[in-house]
This record gives C-alpha cells, structure tokens and sequence, in this order.
C-alpha cells in the first residue's frame, strides 16, 4: 500500500506528514546508515506509526486550530503564530504558519520519530515500576518518582515553536 502523505491540502485519507523520498533526503544528509538499510515499506511502516504517535503526544498541544474536522491529521492548522510577535512588522501577520503547509519542522519530527519507530515502539505500555532488585551481592533501587515512558526531547524541542507553551512555563523576551 502507497503511503498517503499530508501536503497542507488536507489530502483525504493521509497518513504521514513526511514521504519515503523526503525522508531519505533527510536521512542521507545527516549520514544515517540506518535508515537507508530499510527497505521502502519498512520506511512506509515507520512512517505511519510516526505519525500515529505525533497525534497520540501532540494533539492537545499544537497551537492553532486543524482547519477542518473531517482532516486526518492535525496539520495543516490555522492561526498559529510563532514566537515572538513584532508589533509595528512589515505585515500585519509577520509571525502567521500558512494555513497550506505542513511545517518543516513538522516534517522532521516524523522523520526522527520514524527511525525510532523502525526498531522499537514509540508509546510502550507501562508497567509496575521496580523499586529494588537484587541478585546476589549486587542491589539496584530505582528512583520512583522518575517517569518509565521514553521523552523524545529532541523531538520536542524541534516542534517547539509550534506547541503551546507547557503549564507553569513564562516566556521571557529582553527589550
């Protein structure tokens, strides 16, 4: 099955917001073997459960709003604006995301989380964290306030300027 790829057009039925092809160009300029050792429908595979898990994390998140409810994805979206507004720019939106893309950013997220994806699964179910174990001589005490689920910070910080700003968080701007 061809992967169904998300242009800003809100194309019926899609399923990722990166193609094989920009993928792979992606991939290729940074030097990762890995991916380019997959082949077109295990990258496809990857593709999809990226996206899949972009909508599962992100959802809430994503500033502005999907321009239709009936789309598949969250992208493309309106009025989101990116950080910091000018007041007195050139344009009287300087800092408007066009509502007919799919951001870059966007784009390379799902590239990242779909290497990640080849190999493991993206949101494991959790489980009753250890406190102790012990074997032998040798103990081992986890700390249990630490989250058991895997962060994608890298992942995160490249959206970043597309998410809402977390709870307790101020921006600070110099003049």
């Amino acid at each position: 099955m061809t992967l169904i790829v998300e242009t800003g057009a809100i194309v019926a039925g899609a399923e990722s917001y990166i193609g094989v092809t920009d993928a792979d160009t992606y991939y290729s300029n940074r030097g990762a073997a890995a991916w380019a050792a997959l082949t077109t429908a295990q990258k496809e595979q990857a593709l999809r459960k990226a996206t899949d898990y972009m909508l599962q994390i992100y959802r809430t998140l994503w500033k502005g709003v999907r321009m239709s409810a009936t789309q598949a994805l969250d992208w493309p979206r309106a009025w989101v604006y990116l950080e910091p507004v000018v007041t007195g720019a050139n344009s009287d939106f300087p800092n408007l995301v066009a509502d007919n893309i799919v951001p870059v950013e966007v784009k390379n997220a799902c590239a990242e989380l779909a290497l990640r994806a080849s190999s493991a699964t993206l949101a494991a179910d959790l489980t009753q964290q250890k406190k102790k174990v012990k074997v032998g001589p040798i103990e081992t005490e986890y700390d249990t306030s630490t989250s058991q689920s895997v962060r994608y910070e890298s992942v995160r910080a490249m959206l970043s300027p597309y998410l809402l700003k977390q709870q307790g968080t101020i921006s600070v701007v110099r003049s």
